[in-house]
């Protein structure tokens, strides 16, 4: 195998290469019952058969099962669900016309704007077939067009569960002739998020069913695990799962990189910056005249990317400087157009974007893939990778490490990635503070009835009581009622973590700069903090978290600030448990309650500690789902001494939330951590990992039922970092309330080996 020649120039940095084959296809015939000029429509571009999987999923559908196909990227799953959906508008065409409310109808779901107008523009120009977007940028006059008239209509969970829902009569006609629901790239429907979106489509069927309908439900994604349970928790409904890519694949180079350690600050080792790493191999294969996209996880990290690679190729071939570019989300359509075609001629050879481009937008004509850091799972940097080779050329995908337990695990360890099933997708319908809202929600929308509680899970009639109780339903002879004149739909922002978003206001002008979570407000825009918004330094002058306004102005600084936050984990009910010799493995519902208690100031350029300062804020208090461990305490002292085993703890907590990802579908920010040497309701040793949203988000279940491997994974990553006592490879956090104090690398060690020594898988 000869390796890229950009890639042969950083040799010294690349910790594991693996070649992959291409692949040959599985072709079959159109099924008979694809009306001709559908199977014409798609034979003009190139479709005139079938890959094996494609085939599959229609007959599943033809027999009306719902079908989630998950299979590679580019492999023609969008042909499924268009050619399903657009037979069921021509089988549909001769049913009662009766006010048009039967007419055939299809809606496709994405869970952004930007994917539901990219798969608008990609829709096969067919007789009668008459589709629009409907989303938050839509006018009036455009809504009421696709209300009226659209018989394919694309949207986001979003705009369902806010405006179509809610006001299900004015969109009547497309709801009683709904044949097909298309649900692309499903696998993002996870945590939070996930478990609104089950429950949307639970109150979708629930009016389909009220107007007749019965739509079959087409899933997407190239990367979801376990992808029949995932699709039926997410549908509630029994769903068919499509599998085995029977699509031709070009050959692909993946490479892991790891950057190398640099001088110490404070003690603690730095690895160089993966983002500095990323544009040196950028401008290499830039120079090569290879087409290539970097992801990188932020909006400012693309765009610093890009100037720092056309800086350093103004210096040694300036005429290739002006063909590296970005791409983020809010491009307009004609923006994205002109970079998509540049990139088709071969003009443009750069590209440094976020995850806009992760989702199946359609990018053609790229040689190699970067991602600058894990994406966060699994399935996301294949889908990543997935960008490249296209067109049927060998392709090469890197995934560059950032300073990170996850990271350093992966390219340590890239069997976890190479040989491993993509993560499951991870979420929870039955948390009562998501599934509250949306049974009030339904109760607006028709009244409910015990009929209805089957649909919303077992938790579904503890949940209508307690909003009876609360007042909020009223129960009449045919079930119960919504009682206010407010929009139910208005109690769950189905994206947020929960509470109003703090406004950052400009103090001088009044200006809106930004807005940051409720959560995380405290710890980002107390007073005396240094915001940074597009690059731009902001000193927080006033903060008022009953407001939730935070007072900013401009300011040239060279300091950071790091919030202090104490916290304490109370144990409310434990659900599930395991003994594992002297250690105990629990899940179950505890009470999280936090208080950011100061700031630290850091020289910007060193890193090194230059003030502290205190704060007053309100205790916050958050309920949620948490997975612990413990260690009998005679135990834990014959291990070291007493004072060295909190540092010990610590580094075990720290290293374990960093590496909890790569078995559930959150990030690192998703969760949060506690450790003690002696807990009060355990009487021991104990570590939490819990879930940072209301009620949980199933993560820290995943973790309890994954705790033997977890554990396993989280030693090696300690023991495998070549620091010597701790570093942000392994067991330092970027958000550590304690400023990382105390941690104790080699402890952390010795603690899991005694947990995992008696474990049982």
């Amino acid at each position: 195998m000869q390796l890229h020649p950009a890639l042969a120039r950083h040799s010294e940095r690349l910790v594991h290469i693996q070649h992959h084959p291409a692949v040959e296809p599985v072709v079959e015939p159109w099924p008979e019952w694809i009306d001709p000029e559908v199977r014409e429509l798609f034979a003009a571009e190139g479709a005139d058969v079938l890959w094996g999987h494609q085939a599959e999923a229609l007959a599943a559908l033809h027999d009306r099962r719902h079908v989630v196909v998950a299979t590679g990227t580019a492999s023609g799953k969008s042909l499924v669900y268009q050619a399903a959906a657009l037979q069921a508008l021509r089988d549909g065409r001769g049913g009662s016309s009766l006010s048009g409310a039967r007419r055939p109808s299809v809606l496709y779901l994405a869970p952004t704007k930007a994917l539901a107008a990219d798969q608008l523009r990609r829709l096969p120009v067919a007789a009668g077939l008459r589709p629009a977007t409907v989303d938050g940028d839509n006018s009036r006059e455009q809504r009421a067009w696709a209300r009226d008239h659209a018989n394919w209509v694309l949207a986001n969970p979003d705009i369902l569960h806010r405006t179509i829902l809610p006001t299900h009569e004015r969109w009547a006609r497309l709801l009683a002739g709904l044949r097909v629901v298309v649900i692309d790239e499903c696998h993002h429907y996870r945590g939070v998020f996930g478990a609104h979106v089950a429950l949307i489509l639970r109150r979708l069927r629930r009016i389909c069913q009220h107007y007749g309908a019965d739509p079959l439900f087409v899933l997407s994604s190239a990367t979801v695990a376990e992808p029949a349970a995932s699709a039926e928790r997410l549908l509630g409904a029994p769903v068919t799962a499509v599998t085995e890519d029977a699509s031709p694949h070009a050959a692909r180079t993946v490479a892991f990189w790891q950057p190398p350690l640099r001088a110490s600050r404070e003690g603690v080792e730095f690895r160089r910056a993966a983002g500095s790493e990323a544009a040196d191999l950028l401008t290499d294969l830039v120079v090569d005249g290879t087409r290539t996209l970097v992801f990188v996880r932020s909006r400012r990290g693309a765009e610093q990317l890009a100037m720092t690679t056309r800086r350093a190729l103004a210096e040694v071939h300036p005429e290739l400087a002006d063909r590296v570019a970005t791409y983020r989300g809010g491009y307009l359509p004609e923006e994205r157009r002109e970079l998509e075609s540049r990139l088709r001629s071969g003009d443009l050879l750069g590209l440094a974007s976020t995850n806009a481009l992760e989702l199946g937008i359609d990018v053609a004509g790229l040689d190699a893939v970067v991602s600058v850091g894990f994406p966060g799972t699994r399935a996301a940097l294949w889908q990543q990778w997935g960008r490249a080779g296209r067109a049927g050329v060998d392709s090469i995908g890197v995934m560059i490490a950032r300073d990170d337990p996850l990271d350093s695990f992966l390219v340590n360890h890239p069997e976890a990635v190479l040989g491993a099933p993509v993560e499951a997708t991870v979420f929870d319908p039955e948390n009562p503070y998501v599934l509250g809202p949306h049974l009030a929600a339904a109760a607006q929308e028709l009244p409910l009835t015990e009929a209805d509680f089957d649909r919303f899970g077992p938790r579904a009639g503890e949940g209508v009581a307690a909003l009876e109780a609360a007042g909020m339903l009223r129960r009449r002879a045919s079930g119960w009622f919504w009682t206010s004149r407010e929009r139910a739909a208005d109690l769950a922002d189905i994206r947020s973590a929960g509470g109003h978003p703090v406004q950052i206001v400009e103090g001088s002008t009044g200006r809106l700069v930004g807005t940051v979570d409720a959560g995380s407000a405290d710890a980002e825009v107390h007073e005396g903090a240094i915001y940074v918004h597009r690059g731009e330094d902001h000193l927080v002058e006033a903060y008022d978290p009953e407001q939730g306004t935070a007072v900013v102005r401009r300011a040239e600084v060279h300091h950071t600030t790091s919030a202090r936050t104490a916290t304490a984990v109370t144990i409310v009910e434990q659900r599930r448990e395991v003994q594992w010799g002297p250690a105990t493995v629990a899940f179950g519902d505890v009470e999280v309650v936090s208080q950011v208690v100061g700031y630290q100031i850091r020289d910007r350029s060193t890193g090194r500690i230059i003030g502290e300062e205190p704060l007053d804020l309100p205790e916050r208090t958050l309920p949620t789902a948490a997975v612990w461990w413990t260690l009998d305490t005679d135990v834990a002292l014959g291990l070291m001494d007493p004072e060295a085993l909190p540092g010990a703890a610590h580094a075990a907590e720290h290293a374990a939330i960093g590496i909890l990802p790569l078995l559930a579908t959150c990030d690192r920010w998703d969760i949060g951590g506690l450790s003690t040497a002696h807990h009060p309701d355990t009487g021991r040793l104990t570590v939490f990992v819990h879930d940072g949203h209301r009620g949980g988000a199933g993560f820290a279940e995943r973790g309890y039922e994954q705790m033997a491997a977890w554990l396993r994974m989280t030693r090696q990553t300690i023991s495998d970092c070549t620091c010597r006592d701790g570093c942000p490879s392994c067991v330092v956090s970027p958000k550590c309330g304690n400023g990382n104090h105390p941690l104790d690398k080699a402890g952390a060690v010795v603690l899991l080996d005694a947990v995992l020594g008696s474990c049982v898988d």
